[in-house]
C-alpha cells in the first residue's frame, strides 16, 4: 500500500461518498461531476490495493478496507482542520462544531442549545444540519458531524453496529402523543382508546430508504389513509389545526403546539415511548463540542412541560 500521493481531495470526497451512499448524491454535495468523484474514488482504491466500495444496485457500501480507511481518514481531515484553526490564531474556546439532528428536534431544542451556546460561549460557531437518524449515523462515522441529536424508539437498539460502538447518552424519554383538530370528535378526552384510531386520516412525513413514515400511530392495524405529506413538523401541527387530519406528536414538541390543536394521550397497544440521545464517536470532545454538549443537555430541561394527564 502507497499512501504518499493520496490528496486531501480524494480523502474529502471518500468521506463524503461514505456518508451519502451514492456517487451522484456525493458528487452533489461536492459540487463535483460524477466521473470526477469516480477518479477521485478509483485513486484511493489503487493505493490501498482493495476495493474500499462496494457497488450495488441501491448505492454503494464501505467493504472493510474501507472502514479502516474511512476511520483513519476522517481522523486526518480533523487534524488538518484543527491545524488551520490553530494557525489562524482561534483560541482554543473558539472554533466551529457540526451538529446533527433528528427533524422534530429541529423546532425547539437545537435554536434553544445554540442559543444558550451563544450567550456562554459566543466565540464558538456552529454549522447544524438536519437528517434522520441513520443519514446522521454515517456522517458521525465519516466525521463529517461532530455531535448528533437522534431519536429512538422501542426496544431501543444502538443506532448501528459497527466498530467503534457509538457513545450515545440518552437526554430524555417521554411518551408519544396523538394531536388532533379541537373540533374533532377525539379531542374531548385527555385519552383515547387505540381502537378509536381505526378509520382516521392522517398528516405524516414521506417514507425514504433512511426513514419510515412519521406521522401515522405505530401498530395501527389497517392501512392508514394519509390526506396529507409533509416533512416538517410545524406543518403537520398547523394542518391539524386546519382540520385536515391528525399526526403522531414528540413530546419534545408540546410547548410548540398551535391554537386549535388537542392533544391526547392513546390507551391500548405497547407504550409509545421515544428517547433523545446525544451521539457522538467514542474519542475525547474538543472544547467547542463539549461546550455544545452542555447546551444541549440544558436546552433539553428548558423545553421539559409536564405531559398531559391521560384521563
Amino acid at each position: 500500500m502507497d499512501f504518499t500521493d493520496v490528496s486531501l481531495v480524494a480523502l474529502r470526497v471518500f468521506r463524503e461518498v461514505a456518508e451519502r451512499r451514492t456517487l451522484t448524491a456525493a458528487a452533489a454535495a461536492l459540487g463535483y461531476t460524477q466521473s470526477a468523484v469516480s477518479r477521485q474514488i478509483a485513486s484511493l482504491e489503487r493505493a490501498a490495493r482493495t476495493p474500499l466500495l462496494e457497488r450495488r444496485h441501491d448505492g454503494v457500501r464501505l467493504t472493510a478496507g474501507g472502514h479502516i480507511v474511512l476511520r483513519r481518514a476522517a481522523a486526518a481531515l480533523d487534524q488538518i482542520d484543527a491545524t488551520a484553526r490553530e494557525l489562524a490564531g482561534l483560541p482554543a474556546e473558539a472554533g466551529t462544531v457540526r451538529l446533527g439532528w433528528y427533524p422534530s428536534a429541529g423546532a425547539l431544542l437545537v435554536p434553544r442549545a445554540i442559543a444558550i451556546l451563544r450567550r456562554t460561549h459566543p466565540a464558538i460557531t456552529v454549522i447544524s444540519r438536519e437528517g434522520s437518524t441513520p443519514a446522521l449515523v454515517r456522517a458521525l462515522r465519516a466525521g463529517s458531524l461532530d455531535l448528533a441529536v437522534v431519536a429512538s424508539a422501542p426496544p431501543f437498539r444502538p443506532p448501528d453496529a459497527e466498530s467503534p460502538h457509538l457513545e450515545l447518552e440518552t437526554l430524555a424519554e417521554r411518551s408519544l402523543y396523538l394531536a388532533v383538530p379541537a373540533t374533532h370528535p377525539l379531542a374531548g378526552a385527555d385519552s383515547v382508546d387505540v381502537t378509536d384510531l381505526r378509520g382516521q386520516r392522517w398528516i405524516a412525513s414521506p417514507s425514504t430508504r433512511d426513514q419510515e413514515r412519521l406521522g401515522v400511530w405505530p401498530g395501527l392495524d389497517e392501512r392508514p389513509d394519509i390526506a396529507h405529506t409533509a416533512r416538517d413538523w410545524l406543518a403537520k401541527l398547523h394542518l391539524v389545526a386546519a382540520g385536515c387530519g391528525l399526526t403522531t406528536l414528540p413530546a419534545s414538541l408540546l410547548p410548540a403546539v398551535p391554537p386549535g390543536v388537542r392533544v391526547v394521550a392513546v390507551r391500548g397497544g405497547p407504550q409509545e415511548q421515544r428517547r433523545v440521545i446525544l451521539a457522538r464517536l467514542p474519542t475525547p470532545l474538543p472544547e467547542p463540542a463539549a461546550r455544545l454538549a452542555e447546551a444541549v443537555r440544558a436546552a433539553v430541561i428548558d423545553v421539559s412541560t409536564p405531559p398531559p394527564r391521560p384521563g
